[in-house]
């Protein structure tokens, strides 16, 4: 159970101060480490000692405490390992290091372990400074929270929280839990969570998150998710879990690692015995021997992987991008064709106000006409009848108190504005008179299948209440005939527009008398344009667009993304089917989408991206990476990171394969000293793992 918190936190910074710095893993909290400082300092006096020519029981004693304090953990993994029937490198390790004390070589063997110690002492440095980038996020999620009851307020730990709660956030405070506002207006700082540079204005009935910084009004906050649920525990979550699994190259490596283990300890006994019995001393046949061990040892291959990897995963969580495991991020480097999904993904999934024209002779210019019908959608909670109330706030229009409003499904709506009878509604082709020319939806609620055909989905809101239903949406069925979309609904009559538009354009009139249009279109995303330049330079090929919209409507986003390969009007299963074709001729494809019906296609792909702020649960749970901050450019962004993640791993398997080749022929054709035998064979194995690390540096993201 993540805890959450409001005004007061565990940590020693205060609720109004600024977000807590990222925790960074202390090296001597780590066992690893302390074992290993304490083997490197006994060594080291030991060797003082030895040098100087103090008596061989004073550095005896120091080297002895370099053995069991570097080579007791690895030695009992070894011996567990070896219980279950398998060998681990760690038990070679220590095999070799007693070998050589064996021989009289101790001052050689403690520097194999004082080395090894070292290195396994730094890949958990690296384990736990990449995990603290992922658990950072926990510090800025409150451990308190103040809950209004009726008996007043109560300061209750924010684990305890369940949804239904009623939160008190002061200004200045962290709220604790994800919710929706209900009273009180405020700007919250969100930046962690969604990506936005600037605080968010928050009203009744906007959403907000645990975590995120509240600015300078108090707010009210209903608990809509229980703390465990929260945006940021998932977060957190889901990138543990992706650390937990292993890549398929990992998993192949490790599949021969017990066979290469085997072929190792019998090559070992070959170096031993065939120069023994051509006369060679013991002594140096065993040194020979042990020297051979410790520098075939697969340390390094095994390390080539996983670093790269998990380095990669957390840097793309600190930018927004969650990639549910060390397979997905490396599948994402493996693809060579884009398929992206339209409304929601290259737009915003939501309508705004692009036009108003009044019409000559209404007597009202383009404010006039926007506040008139504002005034008459007010009433209605439907999302396009507030783009047009939203259109009228942001240009600081008055809309005036409506009476008398109605809303008919199938019919429209009208209310009385200033003893005007106003009524709004899409404009229909075909008719001589006002009646004829427009038919009424409630609140504009159709958009001609140009706003939401795309994926079958409404606004974020419905979105999310059809995945609650476990429903996809029934208001488009493909018809029996041809599978594809019904260009107008039943409900709405049987004139279907010969011309699309670019948009939907609603008439206003005024006492039956028409006053002007509105024209709403759902907006294309800023970053679209540059996100598919990007994706096509790092596959070589356009992305394809795969919607449900219509032609028209496709075809202009298209235009505007330079996008050629359009294929419009589909249902789920025709997106799958285009998924799947462009697979059977060979190509690897990253499918980027939102909606419940995004969620086939995105199992189907090579590589399934969703966008996350306003996606469906089903994507965001079939998806194997999830853009948080539905920043598009987030998209080529994590391609090429994983493309860069692939060629380190690449890089690190020829650098151990290249030390492992050079040392081993150097200890069978000449002499190879065993303390640079050990040097060579862990530095190759700390360098490897450095090299993993280099991704979690911030320019490895900006490629």
């Amino acid at each position: 159970m993540v805890r959450r918190v409001s005004t007061s936190f565990a940590s020693p910074f205060t609720a109004t101060g600024p977000p807590p710095p990222r925790r960074r893993t202390r090296v001597l909290a780590l066992p690893e480490a302390r074992w290993a400082l304490v083997a490197t300092v006994a060594f080291l006096a030991g060797l003082g000692f030895d040098l100087c020519g103090a008596p061989s029981p004073m550095y005896g004693i120091l080297y002895a405490v370099a053995y069991v304090a570097g080579g007791w953990e690895p030695a009992r993994e070894g011996l567990r390992a070896l219980r279950e029937k398998t060998l681990d490198v760690d038990l070679l390790m220590i095999v070799a290091a007693l070998g050589a004390a064996a021989i009289g070589q101790v001052l050689d063997g403690a520097l194999l372990i004082v080395i090894f110690a070292t290195s396994g002492a730094l890949e958990a440095l690296a384990t736990a400074r990449t995990a603290d980038s992922v658990r950072g996020l926990l510090d800025l999620a409150p451990d308190t929270a103040t809950r209004l009851t009726d008996h007043g307020e109560e300061t209750v730990p924010a684990a305890e929280l369940a949804v239904g709660d009623l939160l008190l956030v002061r200004p200045g405070e962290r709220i604790g839990a994800d919710g929706r506002v209900v009273d009180g207006v405020s700007e919250a700082d969100q930046a962690t969570i969604t990506g936005e540079p600037l605080p968010v204005v928050k009203r009744p009935g906007d959403d907000v998150f645990a975590g995120t910084l509240n600015g300078t009004g108090a707010l009210r906050v209903r608990v809509g998710r229980d703390p465990a649920d929260s945006v940021i525990a998932r977060i957190v979550t889901l990138v543990e879990d992706a650390s937990r699994t292993k890549a398929p190259t990992q998993l192949f490596i490790e599949k021969i690692e017990q066979r290469y283990a085997v072929g190792i300890v019998a090559a070992t006994l070959a170096v031993f015995g065939v120069p023994l019995a051509f006369g060679e001393s013991l002594t140096d046949a065993l040194l020979r021997a042990m020297t051979f061990m410790i520098v075939a040892s697969p340390c390094a291959v095994v390390l080539a992987t996983m670093p790269p990897l998990l380095s990669a995963i957390a840097t793309a969580g600190r930018h927004g991008v969650l990639v549910k495991s060390a397979v997905a991020m490396e599948r994402l480097g493996e693809i060579d064709t884009a398929a992206l999904d339209k409304t929601g993904t290259l737009t915003e999934g939501t309508p705004e106000v692009t036009d108003v024209s009044p019409l000559p002779g209404s007597g009202l210019d383009a404010d006039a006409l926007l506040a008139l019908a504002a005034a008459a959608e007010h009433p209605s909670e439907h999302p396009l009848a507030r783009a047009v109330v939203g259109a009228a706030r942001a240009r600081g229009l008055r809309i005036a108190p409506a009476t008398g409003f109605a809303a008919t499904p199938g019919r429209g709506v009208s209310a009385v504005v200033g003893g005007c009878v106003v009524e709004v509604g899409r404009v229909e082709a075909g008719g001589a008179g006002a009646a004829d020319r427009m038919h009424l939806v409630d609140g504009v609620r159709d958009l001609d299948d140009r706003m939401y055909g795309a994926d079958g989905m409404q606004d974020a809101a419905d979105r999310r209440s059809v995945v609650a239903h476990g429903m996809q949406d029934v208001v488009d069925r493909p018809s029996p005939a041809d599978g594809r979309r019904n260009p107008a609904r039943s409900d709405l009559g049987s004139h279907p527009h010969p011309h699309p538009s670019a948009g939907t354009t609603v008439l206003v009139t005024r006492d039956s008398t028409p006053v002007g249009t509105l024209t709403l279109t759902d907006r294309l995303r800023p970053a679209a344009p540059a996100a598919t330049a990007a994706l096509a330079a790092l596959t070589g090929t356009t992305p394809v667009l795969l919607t449900g919209d219509n032609a028209h409507a496709a075809g202009r986003v298209a235009e505007a993304t330079g996008i050629t390969d359009v294929r419009a009007e589909l249902f789920p299963e025709d997106k799958v089917n285009a998924v799947r074709d462009l697979q059977l001729a060979g190509r690897k494809v990253l499918f980027v989408g939102d909606g419940v019906n995004d969620a086939p296609a995105l199992a189907a792909a090579h590589s399934g991206l969703a966008m996350g702020r306003a996606g469906s649960d089903l994507a965001l749970e079939t998806a194997d990476a999830v853009v948080v901050r539905d920043d598009l450019t987030a998209v080529p962004a994590v391609v090429r990171l994983s493309r860069t993640a692939r060629r380190l791993v690449l890089q690190n398997l020829v650098i151990a394969g290249t030390f492992i080749t050079g040392l081993v022929l150097w200890d069978l054709v000449g002499h190879l000293p065993l303390p640079l035998g050990v040097a060579g064979h862990e530095g190759s194995t700390v360098l490897v793992g450095l090299n993993g690390l280099r991704l979690l540096r911030e320019r490895a993201w900006r490629g």
